[in-house]
């Protein structure tokens, strides 16, 4: 008995399997269209410097991670999220004696990291003109290098770099125009060494950036990859390929610069900053728009300069802000 209940339970399985092996028309057409081509989702394009809104639609935009109370600045840590793990987190520094005030943007060089921006000096020193500070760093540099292989890092990924970051901040001002407590009618920035190059792209992106305080901006990239001190010789050969430098070629500032001269520009260079080297300093100097290139023969003679305005008081004068001279702490501390 307990044979022929195995034997009935035996063909019933197979008879249900044979039936399931058939598939009816519709779950066939319904297969051919999952498997049909689906179209490529764009991407990002890192060789066109105006972002491209439909494609970095934002996963985390604006999110308050802290805020300090000081006597003299708040300072809040907002973090952002275009793509899926690439965290850029925005310290926004604010006077408290002034209500709504301008804005500058401060992108330090590769391979600087987020650390300044929680230093009460700095803090004291970006504000004391009454301008808020927002600073961040750039793609694959300190804490936004993450999920990579070691051998993927700022240069070897030139363009992705660059561009990244300049979409980055296109989308950045968007979001300081869209809180209402700050002015940015006008946009400033504060570029140095690779944070210099990238705002001279972004501005040339977005004309809500109208002015540009450089220090040692890196470009010429033939001149640069080819010389430079920061790209290490055992991989200098393979930046200097045809194909790398048809890439770097798109991101490149020298190109831009000269596309500048409504905007109020100041390009600072120092002879003996090792960095860029002389051919590609010199080409950079030489595109910079007439009467607003300065050259200090040495880090002592800048500093100099440095200690009658402080970090940002430049950017107030083209503000019409009156500066104020900088603080003894200021005078002491470093950009």
């Amino acid at each position: 008995m307990f044979r022929n209940v195995m034997f009935i339970c035996f063909f019933a399985c197979l008879a249900v399997s044979g039936s399931l092996g058939q598939p009816s028309p519709a779950a066939s057409d319904s297969a051919s269209s999952i498997n049909a081509k689906q179209p490529t989702p764009p991407t990002e394009d890192w060789s066109k410097l105006p972002v491209d809104r439909a494609i970095l639609v934002p996963l985390a935009n604006g999110v308050l991670l802290g805020k300090a109370e000081f006597s003299t600045y708040t300072r809040e840590l907002v973090r952002f999220e275009w793509r899926h793990g690439d965290f850029i987190d925005l310290t926004i520094v604010k006077p408290r004696s002034v209500e709504k005030p301008h804005v500058v943007l401060y992108l330090y060089s590769f391979p600087s990291d987020t650390d300044r921006f929680m230093d009460d000096g700095w803090c004291q020193r970006a504000t004391s003109q009454g301008l808020a500070a927002v600073g961040f760093v750039s793609a694959l540099t300190g804490v936004r290098f993450r999920n990579r292989p070691m051998k993927e890092w700022f240069i070897s990924e030139l363009q992705e770099s660059i561009g990244k970051t300049t979409h980055d901040i296109q989308l950045i001002d968007d979001y300081l125009a869209a809180r209402k407590d700050l002015s940015v009618d006008q946009i400033a920035i504060w570029g140095q060494g690779s944070g210099a190059s990238i705002a001279i792209l972004a501005a040339a992106a977005d004309p809500r950036i109208r002015i540009l305080d450089l220090l040692n901006p890196w470009g010429d990239w033939p001149d640069w990859l080819k010389n430079s001190p920061v790209v290490p010789d055992q991989e200098r050969a393979q930046y200097l390929t045809p194909e790398f430098l048809q890439k770097a070629a798109a991101v490149d500032p020298v190109a831009y610069l000269p596309q500048l001269k409504d905007r109020s520009i100041r390009v600072q260079q120092i002879m003996d900053q090792a960095d860029t080297p002389p051919p590609a300093r010199d080409k950079i100097a030489a595109a910079v728009p007439p009467g607003h290139l300065l050259q200090f023969k040495d880090t002592a003679a800048h500093k100099d300069a440095w200690k009658v305005t402080g970090l940002s008081g430049w950017s107030a004068s083209q503000f019409g802000v009156k500066p104020q001279p900088p603080a003894a702490l200021a005078a002491s501390g470093s950009q």
